[in-house]
């Protein structure tokens, strides 16, 4: 994992928000909830996991900058944060 404590309990709170929303997107399915109830909440899913996403990117690209890497990690190469950078677009 790239980053230090604190970017991960963030990426991590992040991720328990989604699964959170998401259970709920499931439990609104099963209880046939309106359509734009649903849809409302599962944009708000994936905008929670597109943010997990950028968090990690973002400190893998301080990372690459500063050279502050965990020790005996591999750095990431510009061209690897980028093909990250686009998988998320």
């Amino acid at each position: 994992m790239v980053g230090d404590d604190t970017a991960i309990t963030e990426v991590l709170n992040r991720l328990r928000r989604a699964h959170g929303q998401l259970a709920g997107v499931i439990s609104m399915i099963e209880q046939q909830r309106d359509c734009k109830d649903v849809v409302t909440q599962l944009a708000a899913v994936s905008r929670a996991l597109d943010r997990a996403g950028f968090k990690i990117v973002a400190t893998g690209l301080r990372e690459c900058l500063t050279g502050d890497s965990a020790e005996g990690a591999d750095r990431m190469t510009v061209d690897e944060l980028e093909k990250l950078f686009l998988a998320l677009a």
